[in-house]
C-alpha cells in the first residue's frame, strides 16, 4: 500500500492508473482454442413498486452474479525487485539483495481445464502465482503468455471440471446497458457491483508504448460506472445474462480508489489475444500499415463527409496491407467489415481482432464517395501469415518469448549474432536475473543465432550453463542458468 500511495501521489492531476498497481508487487514486510461454452439464460426482470403504486420492471442480477462469482478467481503473486545490471559497472559497487514484493488481482476462468485470463500488469513481474478459487481451493499457476499491448495475460492451473464464463460479443454492447463487475477488490473476495456502460472505445493512454519490446498499445476500453477498485484487475465485466463482455483493467481517480469511472478491455480483443497465447505463446497481430488520426470538422468539410466521423489516413507505408489494397493518403476509413469505426480506438479494436493473412473488407470515403476495398492484413514488419508465425518462438521451459536479433540491432551493438528476449513470462530466465530486451549471443561459448539454437543448446543439459549477451544500451552481461 505504501507504493500505492506513492503512485497516486505522483498522479496529482488525476492520472489514470491500471487497477492493482497499488498492490502489484508492493514491498512485503517479510522476506483461441475453444473454451468450454455454456448457453446463457435470457435476461430476467423483477417488478419493484414505483410511483403511484405502479410496478417498475428492473433487471434481476442474481443469476448473472451466481454464474460469475464461481468463475472469477483471486490471483496473488510474489516476485523480486532487482537493481539494474548497469550498476555492476561502477567500481566497488555492491548490489543490494533482491527485495521480495507481492501483489494481488483477479482472473476469469475461460476453460474448464484451467486456463485463466487476467491483466498483464497483475503477473508481469511474478516469480510465483497462486490462484484462489471461490470454493477456497488454491493452485499454483504458470504463465502461458503475456501481451503488454492489450494488458492481457493467460495463466494456467492444473485442475479439471472448473466453472467458466462464456464469451459474449463486445461489439453488441450498448451504451446505457446494465453490466456487473466481479472481482476481488482490496482482498474482499467474490465482490459483485452493478452499473451501466458509460461509453465505448475509450483511449486513456495508460499502456506503455515501447517499440523496442514490440509493445504497440491497443486501447479501446468499455467505460462503466460499476464500482471497481484496486484488486479488481483481471476480473470480469458481464452482462445481465452472465456472459463475459470485458476484463476490468483500469480506473480514473485522483485518490487511487473508485470515483465513478472504470475501464474494461472488450471481450472480442480478449478472445483473440487469449486464443493466440494458448496456441502460440504470443500474439499474431495484424496491422493496416498506415498512420492515422481522428476526423475533425475541417477534414469533414474538406472531404465532403456527411458526419464528423471516421479515421483519416495521413500516410500509407510502402510494404503494408493498406498500400497493397489500394488505400491512399487522404482516404477516410469509416467501416471494417460491417462495423462502423468513428475514431482511432474503434479502428484499432476492430483490426486487433484479426491475424496476419486474414482478409477483411474496409469501407472508406474518397472524393466524397464510399468505396469498399478487400485487404489481406499483414504483420507489423509487412510479413505474411507464414513469415509472421515463424518470427518468434516461445520456450515454455524458460518462460520466455524469443526472436532472432534484427540486422539493425546487430549493427548498432556491433555483434555478429544474437537472440533477443522479447518477453519473460516467468520461470528460469527471470530467476537468473535476465531482463526483457537482453540479446543472448552465446551459451557455453556457442553462438546463438535463432531461438532454435537455444533449444538445442539446453537440450539434455544438466547442472548449469553460462549465458552471455548484451542489453540494448550496450551493457554486456553474463548469467548462470540452472537447467
Amino acid at each position: 500500500m505504501k507504493r500505492a500511495l506513492g503512485y497516486f501521489g505522483m498522479a496529482l492531476a488525476g492520472g489514470l492508473l491500471a487497477l492493482g498497481i497499488h498492490d502489484q508487487f508492493t514491498p512485503s514486510p517479510l522476506v483461441q482454442p475453444t473454451s468450454t461454452s455454456t448457453t446463457s439464460p435470457p435476461a430476467k426482470f423483477v417488478s419493484l413498486p414505483g410511483a403511484g403504486g405502479v410496478g417498475v420492471m428492473v433487471p434481476d442480477f442474481t443469476d448473472a452474479a451466481e454464474r460469475s462469482v464461481n468463475a472469477v478467481v483471486h490471483v496473488t503473486t510474489q516476485g523480486t525487485m532487482q537493481q539494474s545490471p548497469v550498476m555492476d559497472f561502477f567500481w566497488g559497487y555492491r548490489q543490494a539483495p533482491p527485495q521480495e514484493v507481492r501483489g494481488a488481482g483477479s482472473g476469469v476462468i475461460i476453460s474448464d481445464d484451467g486456463y485463466i485470463v487476467t491483466n498483464n500488469h497483475v503477473v508481469e513481474n511474478a516469480d510465483k502465482i497462486v490462484v484462489h478459487l471461490n470454493d477456497k481451493r488454491q493452485y499454483d499457476a504458470t504463465v502461458v503468455g503475456r501481451d503488454p499491448s492489450t494488458d492481457i495475460a493467460l495463466i494456467k492451473i492444473d485442475a479439471k471440471d472448473l466453472p467458466i464464463l462464456s464469451f459474449g460479443n463486445s461489439d453488441e454492447v450498448k451504451v446505457g446497458q446494465w453490466v456487473l463487475a466481479v472481482g476481488n477488490p482490496m482482498n474482499l473476495t467474490s465482490t459483485v457491483t452493478a452499473g451501466i456502460v458509460s461509453a465505448k472505445a475509450r483511449n486513456i493512454n495508460i499502456l506503455q508504448y515501447d517499440p523496442s519490446k514490440d509493445i504497440f498499445p491497443i486501447e479501446s476500453f468499455i467505460q462503466t460506472d460499476a464500482a471497481v477498485n484496486p484488486g479488481n484487475s483481471g476480473g470480469a465485466l458481464v452482462d445481465v445474462t452472465g456472459q463475459l463482455v470485458g476484463i476490468n483493467s483500469a480506473i480514473a481517480s485522483t485518490t487511487g480508489a473508485y470515483t465513478g469511472y472504470s475501464f474494461a478491455i472488450p471481450v472480442n480483443i480478449v478472445r483473440k489475444v487469449t486464443g493466440d497465447l494458448m496456441q502460440f505463446g504470443s500474439v499474431r497481430r495484424a496491422y493496416l500499415g498506415v498512420t492515422i488520426t481522428d476526423v475533425d470538422q475541417a477534414m469533414a468539410k474538406e472531404f465532403s463527409l456527411p458526419q464528423i466521423k471516421g479515421v483519416y489516413i495521413k500516410d500509407v507505408l510502402d510494404d503494408g496491407a493498406a498500400r497493397s489494397a489500394g488505400l491512399k493518403s487522404g482516404d477516410v476509413i469509416v467501416k471494417v467489415g460491417t462495423i462502423n469505426v468513428d475514431n482511432v480506438p474503434e479502428l484499432q479494436e476492430q483490426v486487433g481482432k484479426f491475424s496476419p493473412g486474414d482478409k477483411v473488407a474496409v469501407t472508406l470515403v474518397r472524393g466524397g464517395k464510399e468505396e469498399v476495398h478487400d485487404m489481406v492484413l499483414k504483420g507489423r514488419d509487412g510479413a505474411d501469415a507464414t513469415a509472421s508465425a515463424k518470427k518468434d518462438s516461445s520456450i515454455p521451459a524458460l518462460g520466455a518469448e524469443l526472436a532472432s536479433a534484427t540486422p539493425d540491432e546487430l549493427k548498432a551493438l556491433r555483434i555478429e549474432n544474437g537472440v533477443k528476449v522479447l518477453r519473460i513470462n516467468g520461470g528460469k530466465l527471470r530467476s537468473s536475473g535476465i531482463r526483457e530486451g537482453f540479446i543472448i549471443t552465446r551459451i557455453d561459448q556457442k553462438p546463438m543465432n535463432a531461438p532454435e539454437d537455444i533449444t538445442k543448446a539446453l537440450d539434455g543439459k544438466t547442472g548449469g550453463v553460462l549465458i552471455e549477451g548484451i542489453y540494448p544500451n550496450g551493457l554486456r552481461a553474463y548469467y548462470g542458468l540452472g537447467v
